[in-house]
């Protein structure tokens, strides 16, 4: 213990004389040499050498290349002073043709054949440990004296040539209330793998016991933390033995070269990094437990579009439904899903044929719009009294412009107990859901008494299909996150703020939605809640803390192409297709509920702002 706690105070080049002398106890070097980078190590024959570099380069996150080294040169000038990489590591590992074969204190005894071998040395996470203990976050392994737990992933690294294999990540448990300070530290250190690729549930990347590392020791979670990952050099140990040359050797995981180059994550712990550049993680999953993360002007600006979309022209108090941040999650939530389900429609004038409303439809097809541009499956499903109607309005929306591309149009009656079950998922099973993300827009939402009442209290449950069902199971299945937008609290998902509504909404204790979803966005008009989605997950795809982390850290972080830029700005709402879509409905004898091209009728009052200045209002927060 005596000698840990010496070895923890020393230099980073009196660590490695203590090495070389090979009887210094060191298992691992995680604690050591604080203040200074440490590195993993790679060394290949020379042949291999250019696809390796350009392997590390095509996939920076777990492979940050810090030296090549020359073939047969034991030093690495930039990164130490008298380093000789045969001895500098407490331990390494043989491979002969892709198979480890040995652990070794010393390559001295291979100095013939190093001769025409290259030394890659990469970032290590473990730089950036004693920055964390410094600005208060716990470092688990340390203070249970073990190594990291170190894991192979599901996630297939970007090859080059022979060099194909799985991203290995590093896991740390950390504090759910230090997420913030934890990812602010690690993303201003690239070096070091940057930050967390993931936070929450193991199996997202395809581990299954976080007991049983495939390298280190397992790292026991305490009380309220939060199981965070992130890439590792280790990765360079699986590209070895993907590869299989006749000869190669890589330190052992845990084991790294300690150099003299100081630790960039102490001056990101020291300074206020711009808001660009300072990731904020949310939680917007428990089952499973899933955080994301996004930048803080990001934030701030998905917030300014909160604030604008909750404007209350009717007065109707719908203030009192607000929950913040509820847009920003579930647009985290969007962004991180596959394949999205959309439903809209409220028969409010019961009398007439059709009774459905202007409010909804064209938020819908906003939120459709946006998610094909970003390469998600989209489908919507609606009544089905209504679904003839409703697949003409598609397709005059695509020739006019309003949407590129026809979203298919479903339909759900609920006619067995389990129906629910098998539209949601493939055969009925709950661990192959068709879709991970339901999304209601001015639906018709389920009271407490099975009934289904427009803002008057009218019953109207005659015109509405149980589509409540879908979100009730949903609730059920691991993977299915839920939306409600709504702006009066009778629709589908408010349920989540349903003693708000009977407390201050107008006959709220008799319409008040009984079926809660994950997020319930609250807006003025509910089609502003749709464009507001629309515009959120546009700034999303521009922040490259959101995409590094949506996709996990793997390849190089590129700004979006051109053509990528405009066909996602080709696809957000606009004065004209609002004009368009409205212009569409009229013609298809929809009538107007709360929604017009000249402002918003609310029980036959006309009230400013206009959906037009809304937009416009969102646009002065839209990135470019």
């Amino acid at each position: 213990v005596e000698m840990s706690k010496c070895q923890s105070v020393m230099s980073s080049s009196a660590l490695r004389a203590l090495i070389r002398k090979k009887n210094h106890g060191i298992e691992n070097t995680s604690g050591l040499a604080a203040g200074y980078q440490q590195a993993n190590v790679v060394i290949l024959h020379k042949s291999l050498a250019d696809d390796f570099e350009a392997f590390c380069h095509a996939n920076p996150s777990p492979l940050p290349l810090l030296y090549r080294s020359q073939p047969g040169e034991w030093g690495c000038p930039p990164l130490a002073a008298d380093a000789d990489i045969r001895v500098d590591c407490p331990q390494y590992c043989v491979f002969k043709d892709g198979l480890l074969v040995s652990r070794v204190s010393s390559l001295m005894s291979y100095s013939g054949q190093l001769q025409d071998m290259v030394s890659f040395y990469l970032g290590c996470s473990f730089s950036f440990e004693r920055t964390l203990q410094k600005a208060g976050v716990p470092v688990r392994n340390v203070e249970q004296n073990c190594n990291v737990s170190m894991f192979r992933t599901s996630l297939q690294c970007r090859g080059v040539g022979q060099f194909q294999c799985p991203m290995v990540v590093t896991m740390r448990p950390v504090p759910e209330e230090k997420l913030d300070l934890v990812a602010q530290i690690t993303h201003l250190t690239p070096l070091a793998h940057g930050g967390p690729i993931h936070i929450g549930d193991p199996a997202v990347l395809g581990i299954q016991d976080v007991s049983r590392p495939e390298y280190g020791d397992p790292v026991a979670l305490g009380p309220g933390d939060v199981p965070a990952f992130w890439a590792c050099g280790v990765t360079g140990v699986e590209a070895v033995q993907s590869c299989k040359p006749p000869l190669a050797f890589t330190h052992s995981p845990g084991c790294m070269f300690l150099t003299d180059r100081q630790d960039s994550s102490v001056f990101a712990s020291t300074s206020t990094p711009e808001p660009d550049q300072c990731p904020l993680t949310f939680s917007i999953s428990q089952q499973p437990l899933h955080f994301s993360v996004a930048s803080k002007a990001v934030v701030q600006s998905i917030r300014d579009l909160e604030k604008i979309i909750g404007e209350d022209p009717g007065e109707r108090g719908i203030r009192a439904l607000f929950v913040q941040d509820e847009l920003l999650r579930s647009c985290l939530s969007l962004s991180h899903s596959s394949s999205v389900l959309i439903t809209t429609g409220f028969p409010t004038h019961y009398t007439h044929n059709p009774p459905e409303e202007t409010d909804g439809p064209p938020g819908a097809i906003a939120i459709a719009a946006t998610l094909q541009a970003l390469q998600k499956e989209v489908a919507i499903v609606t009544d089905h009294r209504a679904l003839e109607m409703n697949q003409r309005i598609m397709e005059d929306a695509v020739k006019k412009g309003v949407i590129k591309t026809a979203v298919p149009l479903l339909s759900y009656q609920g006619n067995s107990p389990d129906s629910a079950l098998y539209f949601l998922c493939h055969n009925g099973d709950h661990k192959k859901p068709r879709f991970d993300h339901l999304v209601a827009i001015e639906r018709s939402g389920r009271a407490s008494d099975g009934n289904y009442y427009n803002m008057r209290g009218v019953n109207i449950k005659h015109l509405v299909d149980p589509i409540d069902d879908l979100f009730t199971t949903a609730s059920t299945i691991p993977g299915i996150s839920t939306t409600g937008i709504g702006d009066g609290g009778n629709e589908l998902g408010m349920g989540k703020v349903k003693e708000a509504v009977r407390e201050h909404m107008p006959n709220g204790s008799l319409i008040a939605c009984d079926v809660a979803a994950d997020f319930a966005i609250t807006a003025g008009v509910s089609n502003w809640g749709g464009y507001g989605m629309a515009c959120a997950l546009y700034i999303l795809s521009l922040c490259p803390i959101h995409q590094r982390y949506l996709h996990k850290g793997l390849g190089q972080p590129h700004p979006p192409t051109q053509d990528q830029h405009q066909a996602w700005a080709a696809s957000l709402p606009s004065v004209a297709k609002e004009e368009e879509m409205l212009s569409i409905l009229v013609q298809h004898g929809v009538r107007s509920g709360k929604t017009g091209t000249l402002g918003m009728e609310v029980d036959g009052l006309t009230f400013h702002p206009t959906h037009s200045d809304l937009i416009i209002n969102m646009a002065l927060v839209l990135p470019g």
